[in-house]
């Protein structure tokens, strides 16, 4: 089996999680349960209020059948990515087969439904846009929340890369600032901003669309294709699953009005659409911007 690179992570990305959340690292790799042991466990009543309003928003309108089952199917295809990433490049003569397009086929139901019960402009109403404080407080609710810890471990995140995740949250401040909020677009911007969907929707939106399109991409740029594109482009796509798992969890905690606290709820909300964008764009550099640096050397030379 080819070998599946783990997230590459330095001594740097973790002293940086560690000063932002105010905790020591002492030179040495962080994990999401050391860190549950010594960060700050006061009670958010501002995350709070903002889990309770999306749930009062949205309470009976999800199809929670619809989420577990999807969850499910989620999870059974958040397994298959090592399976995947062996295949490597899809085969086909004329056209690729069906791979990368297989692993979102339940995130797109998923997604249709929730586009379909307005829950996307209900969690951007109650969410405020990134800031460094926000990222923080989202940072901490995710740490501290076990059920989203377990639910990430039963569909195949190890500890390490739990801990990855909540890096993709905490060490982002400016990347996640550039994505504003729809209803925090001025007016007086060049294009409609009616037409522009609500930001937990084109971080979950986005993800599925270049997942889906790795299909396509990698069968025409086959002669290109390295190992090391592949392996790098094996995280970005399993974070951005990832990232939806917690969402769509977060939604069957709305549509089943358990499992979650308003505070984490709001926290599995604001932490997805953070990990979803950031994994969106760090796919691009990894495996759809292919400089002359990474592309497989040409036999013609």
């Amino acid at each position: 089996m080819a070998k599946v690179n783990r997230p590459q992570v330095s001594v740097e990305d973790h002293e940086r999680l560690a000063r932002k959340l105010g905790v020591s690292s002492a030179g040495e790799e962080l994990t999401v349960e050391e860190l549950r042991r010594v960060i700050d466990t006061s009670d958010d009543e501002e995350f709070a209020s903002m889990g309770e309003a999306v749930r009062d928003e949205l309470r009976g309108e999800l199809d929670d059948d619809l989420i577990e089952r999807e969850l499910s199917e989620l999870a059974t295809q958040l397994q298959r990515l090592p399976e995947v990433r062996e295949a490597g490049i899809p085969d086909g003569e004329t056209e690729p087969e069906t791979l990368y397009r297989e692993l979102v086929a339940p995130g797109w139901r998923i997604y249709d439904h929730l586009v379909e019960t307005g829950f996307f402009e209900s969690v951007e109403a109650a969410l405020p846009r990134f800031t460094p404080e926000h990222i923080e407080r989202t940072a901490h609710g995710l740490i501290r929340s076990e059920p989203l810890a377990a639910a990430l471990e039963e569909c195949g995140f190890d500890e390490r890369e739990r801990t990855v995740l909540v890096m993709n949250v905490v060490n982002n401040n400016n990347r996640l600032a550039r994505w504003t909020p729809t209803k925090d677009i001025p007016d007086e911007v060049e294009f409609n901003v009616e037409d522009v969907p609500p930001l937990q929707q084109r971080a979950m939106g986005g993800s599925l669309l270049w997942v889906k399109n790795l299909d396509i991409h990698l069968w025409q740029k086959k002669f290109l294709i390295t190992d090391e594109i592949l392996d790098d482009g094996y995280w970005d796509v399993k974070a951005m699953l990832g990232g939806l798992y917690v969402m769509a969890t977060a939604a069957h905690a709305i549509a089943t009005d358990g499992s979650l606290s308003d505070e984490q709820l709001a926290a599995a909300l604001s932490a997805s659409t953070a990990i979803m964008i950031t994994n969106q764009e760090e796919i691009v550099k990894d495996m759809f911007w292919i400089t002359e640096e990474m592309r497989k050397p040409s036999t013609l030379r």
